[in-house]
């Protein structure tokens, strides 16, 4: 039998500060039992889903504890509460002891993550984010363009499978037939049952806008994520062997938000709803490092939305580099390089300014002498002028915010 969960319960006055933004090292969150708790954040860049008030039921300084991270967030008691302290190391007997309260969070950091990249789709991407399954047709025709045949085939493919009679089915079918030949593409009917699956470099696994109900763990090879937007494919991220995508659509049963190709020879498993539910109570370390994917996205998000408040074009794209940099748990040591798995192109769009105001800005960036361009990546020489260039110009929007404040 497994050992009782042990839960540690805290009590805190009206108006004590319980976690604060910023704070390293969190290794536990909490469950509120009774009172209401108000989190806020230094930058409210976008309004949370459902509010920033929580009560009974809810939780707190989840994302800081799981991903490792510093906390994005201030929780301050609006009445005496009490809470539920858990670490994060109990996370897999939470899991086990409690099923519906860890998927309670799971749940809840899906949508919370739904919601924050819509929100940064529609800042950054300047893209709308209701979906419609005819874009399908608009993902196709870039890749046929680009001589990119697997995965013009796969999105044709899945196009006439969900607009058999749309407007553009016609032109679709005649474009397969041409490139079929030509393609490799896999997977192509979503009636798959095989658990392990195989992957060439650069064949889909799935299409942004297509409905999904498995989600997937890397087992070998890498696995890009894109967008389509403005006839441009824009790089979201790049993940490796161990991580775990297409969670969102399966949980939430949405339509994807995102492409999925493999970066070279993949091999991945594939969970479906009904494997899913078992394994949340037979395989908790899968639920934990799920948990942990999510947390890091949502913090990763959090520091993008933050980023498209800096308005000094250079030090958004400083800012941009900076967090790729924690995001990657990289050391910020004097004297020490980095090559990053991004060029200027990438990081313009990540950062979400227009192309041609990126590219001005850009070569701002390369007068610094301590960052190159070298085979279509950004190479710095000392990662410590990252964190330094960064925090200079947060600290000079601040004096100017503070400034203006002052004249008024």
């Amino acid at each position: 039998m497994p050992t009782p969960l042990q839960l540690k319960i805290v009590n805190f006055t009206k108006d004590a500060y319980i976690v604060v933004e910023g704070k390293q090292n969190a290794d536990h969150f909490y469950i509120i039992r009774s009172g209401k708790v108000r989190v806020s954040k230094e930058v409210e860049v976008v309004q949370e889903e459902g509010g920033n008030v929580l009560g009974p039921g809810d939780f707190f300084g989840v994302v800081a504890a799981m991903s490792g991270h510093s906390h994005i967030e201030t929780a301050q008691a609006l009445t005496d509460c009490s809470a539920i302290s858990v670490n994060k190391d109990n996370f897999g007997d939470l899991i086990v002891q409690n099923t519906p309260v860890a998927m309670k969070i799971i749940q809840g950091f899906s949508r919370r993550m739904r919601y924050l990249d819509e929100a940064l789709a529609r800042i950054t991407l300047q893209q709308s984010t209701e979906p419609d399954i005819g874009h399908l047709f608009f993902v196709a025709e870039f890749y046929a363009k680009q001589s990119q045949f697997n995965q013009a085939h796969y999105a044709y493919h899945q196009y006439l499978r969900y607009c058999p009679n749309g407007p553009h089915a016609q032109r679709a079918r005649e474009r397969l037939e041409k490139i079929q030949p030509y393609s490799q593409a896999v997977y192509l009917d979503g009636s798959e049952t095989e658990f392990t699956r195989i992957y060439k470099k650069n064949t889909m696994i799935f299409s942004e806008m297509m409905p999904g109900g498995e989600l997937y763990i890397i087992q070998k090879g890498s696995v890009k994520i894109t967008k389509i937007v403005n006839d441009n494919e824009v790089l979201l991220a790049v993940l490796k062997q161990g991580d775990i995508f297409g969670e969102m659509s399966l949980i939430e049963n949405k339509p994807r938000s995102a492409s999925a190709i493999a970066f070279e020879d993949t091999q991945l498993l594939a969970v479906n709803r009904e494997n899913f539910a078992r394994m949340v109570s037979s395989q908790p370390q899968i639920i934990t490092r799920l948990t942990q994917l999510l947390a890091e996205r949502i913090w990763f998000i959090y520091k993008q939305l933050a980023n498209t408040l800096l308005k000094d074009k250079v030090g958004r794209l400083y800012d941009g580099l900076l967090i790729q940099l924690e995001r990657n748990r990289v050391p910020l040591r004097q004297g020490e390089s980095y090559i990053f798995e991004f060029g200027p192109k990438e990081l313009i769009n990540m950062v979400g300014l227009p192309m041609a105001e990126g590219r001005e800005a850009m070569r701002e960036l390369l007068k610094n002498s301590r960052i190159k361009v070298i085979d279509d990546r950004i190479v710095i020489s000392d990662r410590a002028e990252i964190d330094k260039q960064a925090k200079y110009y947060r600290k000079m929007q601040k004096i100017e915010r503070a400034r203006r404040q002052s004249r008024l």
